[in-house]
């Protein structure tokens, strides 16, 4: 039985059983076999191009975990072409499972594929060949700060390059400690990226960073220099990850991205200055029932566009530090996409007797707690509701008198839109 064969027969396997009866498949390598049936399951849906051939190796299971989805490399891949005059050339010096280099690859002359661990960058480059790709080019060398690299088990960015030079270079720094926890903090992750981010500008002048959706985005623009662009990323309503941009010649202040994945994509564009001077439309009166809550999406989240997404799409904020908004009419288009419409049914003063009548009433809905004292679980604890169903409950804090309410909603459809700026 060859490999491929061997793979697609035991595809739905207990792969710990597999492990166990190795000795049965003395021609087999069942430690790699079972790595690859593993990250082959994960990506049937994250990166379903690369699941449709059986060729393919991965004997780093943690990689098909950490890789980028085709959503998000492609992405990736369209910022890329963007910064870049013309097809140039991009170097990815933390290749991992090889995703974004493969994104890459569509709109660049030329990839450099680099990984730190040599098993996972010599599966790669027998994956690429087997996805038919041919403008990449694959090395294994553990990156090492300048003055500190020793030729051998470590090199500085310029001997990693050799004689390849990128018009950018991409960056995924590992997000996980020597004992395996989640990090993300800059310092934490590996290599440091701020301690070689002047090596790294000298070498290329555009420098494209993919971090953990957990930064923090004010942290990233005092300790990184020459920030030009900021992405959040987020797809199925989930914020994936958070690239920055670096710009040698940039000077000015950064634009924040914030991004809805779909069949058509959702963007949010502005600056931080412009967030700081925004004033949001303030709601004059309680919600009523037929009124449109819109709770913003991830990516809108994330950036911090409070009171400029009120501002410009004149959608009425619920409080000030109450990030939820109200429309009399329906979202405009090109703002929809950027969050969750709901139908409100009806509102009532949050207390112990409308906590009991809610409950009562709605035995299932999803629960959501903004600016009261107390979180969604406290919450639904106190309505005695479980998860699911048609309805949304939210607990608020109103400007109009300052009170708390509990707002129950029935989801609106979600439209696609195109680009905010």
């Amino acid at each position: 039985m060859d490999f491929i064969q061997f793979i697609l027969d035991h595809a739905d396997d207990d792969t710990s059983r597999l492990l166990l009866s190795r000795q049965k498949y003395p021609l087999i390598d069942v430690p790699l076999a079972v790595s690859t049936i593993e990250s082959r399951r994960k990506l049937r849906t994250k990166v379903p191009q690369w699941y449709r051939v059986p060729s393919l190796r991965f004997p780093v299971r943690l990689s098909s975990e950490q890789c980028s989805s085709t959503i998000t490399a492609n992405y990736k891949a369209s910022v890329a072409s963007r910064l870049i005059v013309g097809k140039g050339r991009i170097a990815d010096l933390t290749g991992g499972l090889g995703v974004d280099c493969w994104a890459f690859s569509s709109v660049a002359s030329e990839v450099l594929y680099n990984e730190m661990q040599k098993p996972l960058a010599d599966a790669s480059e027998w994956n690429f060949k087997e996805l038919g790709i041919n403008n990449i080019e694959v090395s294994s060398k553990r990156i090492a700060p300048k003055g500190e690299a020793d030729g051998k088990t470590s090199f500085e960015i310029g001997d990693i390059l050799g004689d390849f030079r990128p018009d950018l270079i991409f960056m995924d720094p590992a997000r996980r400690s020597s004992g395996g926890r989640k990090v993300f903090l800059l310092e934490d992750c590996s290599p440091d990226v701020e301690s070689l981010q002047n090596e790294l500008l000298e070498t290329c002048p555009l420098l494209m960073l993919k971090l953990s959706p957990m930064a923090d985005i004010t942290a990233l623009c005092r300790r990184l220099s020459h920030v030009r662009e900021i992405h959040v990323v987020s797809s199925e309503r989930e914020c994936k990850e958070i690239l920055v941009v670096q710009d040698i010649v940039y000077e000015g202040e950064p634009k924040i991205i914030a991004v809805e994945l779909g069949k058509t994509d959702g963007k949010f564009i502005f600056s931080p200055s412009e967030e700081a001077d925004a004033k949001p439309q303030p709601l004059i009166d309680l919600p009523k029932e037929g009124d449109i809550l819109f709770e913003p999406g991830k990516a809108l989240s994330k950036s911090g566009a409070f009171n400029l997404f009120s501002a410009r799409s004149g959608l009425l904020k619920l409080a000030p530090s109450t990030h939820l908004y109200i429309s009399k009419a329906p979202v405009p288009e090109e703002f929809s996409f950027m969050g969750n419409k709901f139908i409100i049914k009806e509102i009532q003063p949050l207390n112990k007797r409308t906590l009991k009548d809610i409950g009562t009433r709605y035995p299932k809905a999803d629960i959501t707690a903004r600016n009261i004292p107390m979180t969604s679980d406290e919450l639904r604890k106190r309505l005695g509701i479980h998860s699911s169903g048609p309805f949304h409950v939210f607990g608020v804090k109103i400007s109009t008198d300052g009170g708390n309410y509990l707002i129950v909603t029935e989801p609106f459809p979600l439209k696609n839109v195109g680009t905010m700026e």
